[in-house]
């Protein structure tokens, strides 16, 4: 591992970064490096101008792929290199502003009624009535229902605990599934758990 890597990871670990920020940051990093076959420590501004310009044009990479080799490329110099500032006009594409299709209420039941297996079906009832991420929901404990229609999401996006409100109807199917299955400690446990 070389030392600047080393430093980098030092850097993020001190920061609280979660693992996937690790591994994305340094991967960007190790994209730059790669592209130009020298250390970033050793590339001037108009090469890193230039390699977001390659990865607009060439690679074609989208919006948001183009902000997270940003963000990492950005850290290394400011944080890890303590560069005074990272002005580099970068040109980076336009997020999209799109609007994500809902399902109807129909689209919904349908799907629900199509999963035939009992603890998938809860899986997805859970997911849709809470608003969860499927990171936030396979991670849920029996211990996070609240019977005051609260669902505890510990660590979801950004590594933030969030409260949730649990409806009525769903907090019933979710006792009925807990008498069903007797789930010690994660409320869907895998063959793995």
């Amino acid at each position: 591992m070389t030392s600047l890597r080393q430093q980098m990871i030092d850097a993020m670990q001190q920061r609280g970064f979660s693992p996937r920020t690790h591994q994305s940051y340094l991967a960007a990093v190790r994209a730059l490096a790669t592209y130009f076959h020298k250390p970033p420590d050793q590339l001037q501004q108009a090469q890193i101008q230039d390699y977001f310009v390659y990865l607009v044009k060439e690679r074609h990479l989208s919006a948001a792929s183009c902000r997270l080799y940003l963000n990492g490329i950005r850290f290394l110099y400011l944080q890890v290199l303590k560069w005074p500032e990272f002005d580099v006009p970068i040109q980076i594409p336009k997020r999209p502003q799109k609007i994500p299709e809902l399902l109807t209420r129909q689209e919904v039941k349908q799907i629900i009624e199509a999963c035939h297996n009992p603890k998938h079906r809860m899986l997805l009832l859970t997911c849709y009535g809470c608003g969860l991420r499927v990171s936030e929901l396979v991670s849920l404990k029996v211990r996070h229902v609240d019977e005051r229609q609260l669902l505890r999401v510990e660590q979801g996006k950004g590594a933030k605990d969030r409260t949730v409100m649990v409806s009525a109807a769903l907090l019933a199917q979710l006792r009925h599934y807990w008498q069903r299955y007797h789930p010690q400690d994660w409320l869907f446990p895998n063959s793995n758990t």
